[in-house]
């Protein structure tokens, strides 16, 4: 164990390409080690969304380009820019479980000279696939062990000896599996590899990404049930995120029982325990006013062309997206919100946010079930019926209205893109009866203004 103030120095080396999705996370909890001697040296190759810009927002020491990318010449550039004594490779998209996770990768690498790199445990996101979360429950077992004769070895979550590595680099050609071969010319060469499984990561895929899906949740079910307690899945954490919330408004807010319309969101979005920042993006100075008293934030004023009829709110968030970002500030969620919606449930959207997180979805979009007849014009003067006929609602299929305005959670990568909505998506069932009634004409906000008088009081108070 190491007792010694004086601890060497542990060179921590990251290759990414375009993980934003998981970079603050990742950094997050290695800056939350209980061993601090360390620096990261950040290997990009070539990443055109956010990566980088979060990263700096944390004190990494280097960073290092890539064009040609291979994993063992990238792994290679990091290292010869890194001054460690030890080397820990991880995924940019794997997260250390708990604060011991570089401790127990150094100690246990110190337990015998002839060890020439420890890999530790990796365990699946809660939305990981079955395949996945099968093949780490089998790969990664919970007993430590020294291998003489096994190469298996991966640089997803590793450490190993610098001096070492000054004799035998990666292997700078090959296309994968840079991890075994290395580790197998050190077993050539009489040293051991170790695993230890105190050190664990979060990785939301495992070493093989197919299969066939039904047969596999089985085996995963099987596995699971093997354990007195069900196993720990990794989350990413919504209190250690950036989550920005952005309110585009056109025209001007109407007033509901003298308060403007546009407040009642922005209260809703003040509300939650995870949004840190509550932007409302508009191109008048009325609306600036009111959206600052209310206690929102408007950094800038969007163009007039902007607030047409035909513009979408995709282009919207993508122009104040941009405007934000160009502050230093990068979130790692956006969460989009209408100001015609008064009446969302305090919890709403901070469930939708973990909803997201939980299941790893791109977008969740807020719904209500709807089990009467659907119909779609079919462009040729009639309709065409999209339910499932005359049959009887409990034996319908589930279909959804979707509120985006009433709350959308997605990834700021999309919303660049223009798009609110990625390809893996999630739909949040709002029940409360008022969350989906949308104010837009005088009749609608009398009604809205009867309602908060005589339901919405009592409801909240209930």
């Amino acid at each position: 164990m190491i007792d010694s103030p004086q601890k060497p120095i542990v060179s921590i080396i990251i290759r990414t390409k375009n993980e934003e999705r998981w970079i603050s996370s990742s950094l997050s909890a290695i800056y939350n080690q209980s061993y601090k001697d360390f620096e990261i040296i950040l290997v990009d190759n070539q990443s055109t969304d956010k990566t980088i810009a979060k990263a700096k927002q944390f004190p990494i020491a280097k960073e290092v380009n890539i064009v040609n990318y291979l994993p063992g010449k990238a792994l290679n550039m990091g290292i010869e820019k890194s001054k460690g004594k030890y080397i820990v490779c991880i995924s940019a998209h794997c997260i250390p479980n708990g604060s011991s996770w570089l401790a127990s990768l150094v100690n246990a690498l110190e337990e015998d000279k002839k060890y020439a790199g420890v890999y530790g445990r990796q365990e699946p996101m809660s939305f990981s696939s079955a395949s996945d979360k099968r093949d780490m429950a089998i790969v990664f077992g919970l007993d430590r062990k020294i291998q003489i004769k096994d190469s298996f070895f991966h640089n997803a979550n590793s450490i190993i000896h610098r001096a070492l590595w000054e004799k035998v680099p990666f292997d700078s050609e090959t296309t994968n599996i840079e991890d075994r071969l290395w580790a197998q010319e050190m077993i050539d060469r009489g040293y051991k590899i170790f695993y230890e499984p105190e050190s664990s990561v979060y990785h939301y895929h495992g070493i093989h990404q197919d299969g066939h899906q039904i047969r596999l949740r089985n085996v995963v079910n099987i596995i699971e049930n093997q354990y007195k307690r069900k196993q720990p899945q990794g989350k990413l954490d919504a209190s250690k995120l950036k989550i920005l919330a952005l309110i585009p408004v056109k025209g001007r807010t109407k007033i509901i029982n003298g308060k403007p319309l546009l407040a009642y969101t922005i209260e809703s979005a003040r509300q939650s325990k995870y949004i840190d920042k509550v932007i409302v993006s508009t191109d008048t100075k009325e609306t600036v006013r009111i959206a600052e008293d209310a206690g929102a934030e408007c950094p800038f004023l969007r163009p007039a062309n902007l607030s047409e009829s035909y513009v979408s709110h995709e282009k919207i968030h993508e122009f104040s997206l941009k405007k934000i970002e160009e502050t230093g500030y990068y979130p790692d969620l956006v969460v989009h919100l209408g100001e015609t919606y008064p009446f969302r449930q305090q919890g709403m959207i901070d469930e939708m946010i973990e909803f997201l997180l939980d299941e790893g979805f791109d977008s969740v979009i807020a719904g209500r079930r709807e089990s009467g007849f659907l119909w779609q014009e079919d462009g040729k003067g009639g309709f065409m019926r999209l339910d499932s006929g005359d049959v009887p609602r409990e034996f319908k299929e589930k279909t959804f209205i979707g509120m985006h305005d009433l709350g959308c959670v997605t990834l700021p990568m999309l919303v660049r893109q223009e798009r609110l909505l990625g390809d893996k998506i999630g739909i949040f069932t709002v029940d409360y009866p008022y969350a989906g009634f949308e104010v837009r004409k005088k009749q609608s906000a009398k009604l809205a203004a009867y309602l908060f008088k005589n339901v919405w009081e009592k409801d909240c108070q209930d």
